[in-house]
């Protein structure tokens, strides 16, 4: 376990779970099981359809012609990966998710965030994709023949602890894929990263009676819908949205809200928040 209050964080599926790699003698159902490891990882647990697949490169690694180093790169590199990453996102919120997809763990500091923003900029998104998997960290924890996995939460010999803090601000549970955060495609880390301060650790979204609730940048004023209902009960109930939106407000960025309701009430306000295009984060108790 990774810690103690592992399942108060939301990492107790990731400290449950095996290193996946391709051992001497391995199979066809072993390279299945390293394939949707890599797919998992690697394109940040986003559901992936069956057309997506990139079943050619499934066959060749299947086949022995390439390493699991090489199957990543390729899923890097893809069409998918920056259909996916690349192109919806802020490029400070790209190389985020590069480091968390490819050498699983955050950026230390804002120098390795330049350096790659640089190189983008200079070589390109493939050049940028290759130093990371060719990379000496890279080759000291993963090698040829394993998926890449969470480092950041394990702190070794070498590591940084600020990495740590950090890994909680870009993973946010096994639930939880990397395009379906409420903060959208802002980057989550370039204000610690520019003032060189810990991340503070913030629990999976909804998984823990409101202790993980962090408003998005730019989230409107909490409210509550009926709060004070005759005949309702004590228990509160927070509900944090996203993506509200309403043909009379005026066009804005960011459109989170966080609402204060009964129980008595919860029903009519979950009823109100879908009319409004919305969709609930989590719900828990105030």
């Amino acid at each position: 376990m990774i810690t103690n209050a592992a399942s108060r964080l939301g990492t107790s599926a990731y400290a449950n779970d095996s290193i996946k790699e391709l051992r001497p003698n391995w199979t066809p159902e072993d390279a299945k099981v390293v394939i949707n490891a890599v797919y998992r990882h690697v394109l940040g647990n986003d559901y992936l359809m069956e057309a997506e697949r990139l079943t050619a490169l499934e066959s060749l690694l299947t086949n022995g012609q390439i390493t699991v180093r090489d199957f990543v790169r390729s899923v890097a590199k893809s069409e998918l990966y920056k259909t996916k990453f690349l192109y919806p996102n802020f490029h400070t919120r790209v190389i985020e998710l590069n480091f968390k997809h490819l050498l699983g763990r955050a950026p230390y500091d804002e120098a390795e965030v330049v350096e790659h923003l640089d190189r983008y900029q200079n070589e390109g998104f493939d050049a940028d994709i290759d130093s990371y998997i060719d990379s000496a960290e890279y080759e000291a924890n993963f090698g040829d023949a394993t998926a890449p996995y969470y480092r950041g939460f394990d702190t070794k010999t070498g590591d940084r602890t600020v990495g740590f803090t950090r890994m909680f601000r870009l993973y946010r549970g096994y639930a939880n894929s990397d395009r379906s955060q409420i903060e959208g495609n802002n980057s989550r880390l370039a204000s610690e990263l520019a003032q060189n301060s810990a991340s503070a650790i913030v629990g999976a979204s909804g998984g823990n009676e409101g202790w993980a609730y962090r408003p998005a940048k730019g989230s409107m004023t909490p409210r509550a819908f009926g709060r004070s209902s005759v005949g309702s009960t004590d228990r509160l109930y927070r509900v944090e949205v996203s993506s509200i939106s309403l043909p009379r407000y005026p066009q804005v960025r960011r459109s989170n809200r966080e609402y204060i309701v009964s129980y008595e009430d919860l029903s009519n306000t979950l009823q109100r928040i879908s009319k409004m295009g919305g969709k609930v984060a989590s719900i828990t108790i105030a």
